[in-house]
């Protein structure tokens, strides 16, 4: 057989054959489905809109063991331009009109920034930028302004496609911010923003959808329960939950102290919040409140927070000496004149010990009665934002009734508690910082996550006036390379661009919500493929933290109406009665108290052998510091089954492998004060 000449390729064709392979490397993966081939494209867009810079299918279903995929934001503010007056965060997330209408600057900002009030307050400088949004964007949204609309529905998309499934959208407002920022367009009550806030959500739920053709099916799925989540994320799709983080809930607010909320007020804001779809919140932020003390700000912004307290309370924040190693931020004493002129004359912000790191202002009793409105409702606790005080009684009461709705969402705990939240079967996030940064801190704390084999989350916080990763530089040794793959390999992502802007996390650094898989790529670069296949498994650990509170069933105390015995009981006078029985009356406001000296006991009966294997002692503030719990089935043997020489009183959960008892008993070896050992109430469980 004759063999046909060679002809030499004409450029165009290798030109064709190079682009080819190109798109082989670098080109989507292909649909999992031709039948559904481009679903994630809407029908049709606003105009004018921006771009999304990314190519290919988001990925469905679930890995082979039936778990979900994806990173979770569990922090964000898509609607904080609603709150705070309406005019502390300029432009919104979304509108009819498309781009140009939805990104416009706040009225007072024109023409050049210089009634920017709070963009000069929290960036410094003159506050002025050009206000013009669409087309050039040339002076925000930015990584350090923080008065700049970062959420709009189209940079949320973008960080959807790049794999993002789980977003917390936390309502947010504040209402002595409002009140005293120069410039608003509506009243500053804060559960009325709350509502409002919600109600946008929704609608742009609506008019996600409506691009796609109608109801359900957009993107965007607002989600109640973490069945739903499941399904919408099995779907491709994003999963979004409402939070609540706000200073006075439900008008839980304190005045010199005094609480202006009853517990009537508390079940109904829960009550409403949770028709609202609301699943996860904090109970204090910022200010103290009539539920709990806060973890304080530091520096300049503290100094400021702190005068917005006298404002709001009539009190500044309170220090005393931490009783354990965790501790609350410094507080600082730097100044702030504009928000220090706002005080009465003759007042000032106090001074504070160096080595009282704690807010003196715990969780309150109504705060208490909060935190159990929570559980009962199946709803997640924020512990991020309570003093340690407060989250350590927090802890405590979850810890006594086995609950696992506990979420750290942006780095506002103290981190030396992260085994205690995984301990519970909470999940931790941290805060949308630097690649570096983060990175660092996922190493610290991935020992933790692989012994709980859990997954890793961040909270970005963005329209939450906190301040985002600023660039690297161009000149960084390891920049992000555009275009890169998304991290489950079926996507393209290109700069984003916005109008007649194109971002670089490079150069510009995380300047908005689009820019989440940017700063992703970026943390794989720094911080290793270990540090984002964590974060690739957030969404199956958030949805079975959340899935867990769901099914927890409070379990039943043995103990309560049970008959009990003491060595001694204390005698203050005829109507007052500190026996054994007050110990397991199910009434936390009556108490057993021993005589004072050292080796006392309580001992309950429960009637008959059980299954033991958990115990639980209220104590008042005459707690044992030295005890052992021991166990009987015949009340003569008795078996210790755990001690401590450490105890710190409040509110202590024991648990050890389950024995079968009739029996339970408290017995006190050291006291940890001049009184005896007393006793609100003691839990005895199965499990």
């Amino acid at each position: 057989m004759t063999r046909p000449p060679h002809r030499r390729r004409k450029p165009y064709a290798v030109l064709s054959l190079l682009l080819a392979v190109v798109a082989m490397v670098l080109g989507p993966a292909p649909s999992s489905s031709a039948s559904d081939a481009g679903w994630w494209n809407p029908v049709a867009r606003p105009a004018p809109d921006s771009e999304i810079n990314v190519t290919g299918e988001p990925f469905k279903g679930t890995d082979a063991q039936g778990r979900v995929r994806g990173f979770v934001d569990a922090h964000d503010h898509i609607m904080s331009n609603e709150g705070f007056g309406g005019r502390l965060i300029c432009g919104k997330p979304f509108s009819d009109l498309g781009v140009a209408d939805a990104l416009k600057d706040c009225p007072e900002h024109y023409p050049d920034g210089t009634l920017a009030v709070f963009d000069f307050i929290t960036k410094g400088g003159d506050g002025k930028h050009d206000p013009n949004g669409w087309p050039t964007f040339k002076d925000w949204p930015a990584h350090d302004s923080l008065t700049h609309q970062q959420n709009y529905y189209a940079w949320v998309e973008r960080a959807w496609r790049g794999g993002q499934r789980v977003l917390v959208n936390d309502l947010v407002t504040n209402g002595v911010i409002c009140s005293v920022y120069f410039f608003k367009d509506r009243g500053c009550d804060e559960m009325t923003a709350i509502r409002l806030e919600a109600q946008k959500t929704y609608d742009m739920q609506a008019f996600i959808d409506k691009m796609y053709g109608g109801p359900g099916k957009g993107w965007f799925r607002i989600v109640t329960d973490s069945a739903q989540a499941r399904d919408v994320i099995k779907q491709g799709k994003l999963a979004v939950i409402l939070g609540v983080e706000t200073s006075e809930p439900f008008g839980c607010k304190q005045i010199l102290d005094v609480g202006q909320c009853s517990k009537a007020d508390i079940d109904r804001g829960l009550d409403e919040l949770h028709r609202l779809g609301v699943r996860s919140m904090f109970l204090c932020h910022k200010f103290d409140n009539a539920l709990c003390g806060v973890r304080f700000d530091e520096g300049a912004l503290g100094t400021a927070i702190n005068v917005g307290q006298f404002l709001s309370t009539g009190t500044f924040w309170k220090t005393e000496q931490c009783t354990g190693p965790q501790h609350d931020n410094p507080i600082g004493l730097a100044a702030a004149p504009a928000a220090q002129k706002e005080l009465p004359p003759g007042v000032s912000v106090p001074s504070y010990a160096a080595d009282a790191r704690c807010n003196s202002r715990g969780l309150t009793e109504l705060g208490e009665y909060a935190v159990r409105g929570l559980m009962k409702r199946k709803m997640m606790l924020e512990i991020d934002h309570m003093g340690v005080k407060a989250a350590g009684r927090a802890f405590d009461i979850l810890e006594s009734e086995s609950y696992p709705g506990v979420i750290s969402s942006h780095s506002w705990m103290d981190l030396d508690w992260t085994e205690r939240v995984y301990k519970l079967g909470g999940f931790v996030a941290s805060y949308m910082s630097g690649a570096e940064g983060f990175s660092a801190e996922a190493k610290r704390t991935d020992a933790l996550r692989d012994k709980y084999n859990v997954g890793y989350g961040y909270g970005t916080d963005m329209n939450g006036v906190g301040g985002w990763p600023g660039p690297r530089g161009a000149d960084t040794p390891n920049p992000v390379r555009y275009p890169f793959r998304s991290t489950d390999g079926g996507s393209v992502i290109d700069k984003q661009t916005t109008g007649s802007r194109t971002w670089d996390l490079n150069t510009d650094g995380a300047a908005h919500y689009g820019l989440v898989p940017d700063w992703i790529e970026d943390i794989r670069i720094v911080g290793g493929q270990g540090v984002v296949d964590d974060l690739f498994k957030g969404a199956e650990s958030y949805l079975t933290t959340w899935g867990a509170s769901e099914k927890h069933k409070a379990g039943v105390n043995l103990a309560t109406g049970s008959a009990a015995s003491a060595s001694t009981s204390q005698w203050w006078n005829p109507f007052v009665d500190f026996s054994p029985g007050r110990a397991v009356d199910g009434d936390s406001g009556s108490r057993w108290a021993s005589e004072w000296s050292d080796d006392q006991w309580l001992r309950v009966d429960l009637g008959s052998a059980n299954l033991v294997g958990r115990v639980t002692l209220d104590w008042e503030r005459a707690y044992g510091k030295a005890y052992r719990i021991e166990v009987s089935t015949d009340g003569s043997t008795w078996q210790n089954v755990w001690s401590t020489t450490a105890g710190d009183g409040g509110l202590d959960t024991v648990r050890f492998a389950g024995v079968p008892a009739r029996y339970v008993r408290v017995h006190g070896v050291q006291r940890a004060t001049e009184w005896g050992y007393s006793l609100h109430e003691v839990g005895v469980y199965s499990s």
